[in-house]
C-alpha cells in the first residue's frame, strides 16, 4: 500500500470554526486553492502556503497541517 499525502485544511477550518474563504483573506491564499486542497482534487501545495496557514492558525508542528495516508490507489 502506497502513502498519500493529505492537507487537513477541512478539518483546520472546523476545529477553529472559520470558513474556507476567511482562511483565504487571512492567508492571502486563493480560495479555489484551499478549496481543492480541501476535498482533495489538488495534488501538491506550495510551502509558501503550508507557512501561510501555520501563521493563521499560530500552529507550530506541520503534521497539523499535513499528514500520510494510506492510498489504496496508484
Amino acid at each position: 500500500m502506497q502513502k498519500k499525502l493529505t492537507v487537513k485544511i477541512k478539518e483546520l477550518t472546523e476545529k477553529h470554526n472559520i470558513s474556507i474563504r476567511e482562511l483565504s483573506r487571512l492567508t492571502d491564499i486563493r480560495h479555489a486553492t484551499l478549496s481543492e486542497l480541501a476535498n482533495e482534487k489538488r495534488q501538491n501545495i506550495n510551502f509558501g502556503h503550508i507557512e501561510r496557514i501555520a501563521e493563521a492558525f499560530d500552529i507550530e508542528d506541520i503534521r497539523e497541517i499535513i499528514d500520510f495516508k494510506n492510498s489504496k490507489n496508484n
